[in-house]
């Protein structure tokens, strides 16, 4: 392991100096090779199917682990998005002269290496790939083992374009041992890995936060509240709750709880049961949610709980002020949106929410790199340091100062 590292931290000198012009010719080239090699990726991921079957893995999660020709279409198309996006690296982001003639520059640069740990959807190894290479960077990547033929291919398919352009292969890399120990192993080695991007279940990113030496920017859970306030326009209202949780239930920018205000939870709350029961959504809620629709009863755990499937948590409030506390609370500091027509009600929600992304009128859904126009993402942060929200091609780059003189001395 720590050879490996060792070469990772020696090949990140000389991808960190690469051109754009270079970075986006191997990127282009790269998604030209995924669609060449289609059959062959949806070929691997079929065995990892196949094994997902028999373990019994969850409908949603096998979602997630599934590839098709036109997820890996959605891959490659993903790639030329980061090509066309501007070069991160060498951008002056700020410069002065100071009162003896130094000239102080504050210069983009690259991070150095990634270490990346996720888990089920394999698209996230060619997302994470070009994103570190676009941004100068070299990754280490750890995917689920119930991805690991998948991972596998795309990962190789992505080295030979480095290998044809002459290009160091470990600037793409799995983890060698992808085993926990070599997870623990890997999230200590700062000597060699300048950050840990761990993305993935609760218990992962536990595990990463209290054992890392190596800093960390955690993707941590969704847990993503939507509030339906009284002066929310009830059509907006039930297209936006829809969507929410039912277009992909398995994903970290779902719903998992509806806040709906009392003053309108008669009106509201019948044409929502309807048109969830419609999407065959599980449904719990609170006591004063079940003398309106005849559902199941919600605990304290399922206001805490992320369920990454088709099951919602619904809960009236009394007021703005309500809704906000029960999200600040409850909340994983990820995505969370108010439906209203009050301005003043939408500036509170938006002002004392303490999320990544905090949405008026639209649906939580779009958290996502590519929906931000930030191209693929390496995940969602719910970190306040150094990156929030999308991580896109800017938040894998850190900066140094370039200071020019001109024989001042001190």
């Amino acid at each position: 392991m720590q050879q490996f590292l060792e070469e990772s931290k020696k090949i990140s000198r000389e991808i960190a100096t690469l051109s754009g012009e270079t970075k986006n010719k191997v990127l282009n080239q790269m998604a030209d090779a995924l669609i060449e090699h289609c059959d062959f990726i949806v070929h691997n991921n079929s065995k990892d199917m196949k094994e997902a079957e028999n373990n019994n893995l969850s409908l949603d999660l096998k979602d997630r682990l599934l590839l098709t020709a036109d997820r890996v279409k959605a891959m490659a198309k993903a790639i030329r998005e980061i090509a066309a996006l501007k070069d991160p690296v060498g951008k002056t982001l700020d410069g002065w002269v100071t009162e003896n003639g130094l000239n102080i520059q504050k210069v983009s640069i690259p991070i150095g290496v990634i270490g990346i740990i996720y888990e089920s959807r394999p698209n996230v190894t060619s997302d994470t790939a070009a994103l570190c290479f676009k941004s100068g960077n070299v990754c280490v990547l750890k995917g689920g083992k119930e991805a690991h033929n998948s991972n596998q291919a795309i990962a190789n398919i992505l080295r030979n374009v480095l290998a044809k352009n002459k290009l160091p292969e470990q600037a793409i890399s799995l983890l060698p041992d992808s085993s926990r120990e070599g997870v623990a192993k890997l999230i200590t080695q700062d000597k060699y890995v300048d950050l840990i991007v761990p993305r993935g279940g609760e218990a992962l990113i536990k595990f990463v936060s209290q054992n890392a030496t190596v800093p960390v920017v955690k993707h941590d859970k969704g847990l993503c509240h939507t509030y339906i306030d009284k002066y929310a326009d009830g059509k907006k209202a039930l297209e936006i709750a829809i969507n929410a949780k039912c277009s992909r239930p398995g994903v970290c920018n779902s719903m998992e709880t509806l806040l709906v205000h009392k003053e309108v939870a008669n009106y509201i709350l019948p044409a929502l049961h309807e048109a969830f029961v419609y999407q065959q959504t599980e449904l719990r809620g609170c006591e004063e949610t079940r003398k309106i629709i005849d559902i199941q009863c919600a605990t304290v755990e399922d206001y805490d709980t992320e369920y990454l499937a088709n099951i919602l948590s619904i809960k009236i409030v009394k007021d703005v002020n309500e809704a906000i506390y029960h999200i600040n609370k409850h909340g994983s500091g990820h995505s969370e949106c108010i439906i209203s027509e009050n301005y003043s009600t939408i500036n509170k929600f938006l002002d004392e929410v303490d999320a990544a992304c905090v949405y008026a009128n639209a649906s939580t859904r779009f958290t996502d790199g590519g929906a931000f126009g930030l191209g693929a993402e390496v995940g969602i942060s719910t970190n306040k340091l150094h990156s929030r929200g999308p991580m896109g091609i800017n938040d894998l780059t850190t900066f140094k100062y370039k200071i020019l003189g001109n024989g001042q001395i001190r």
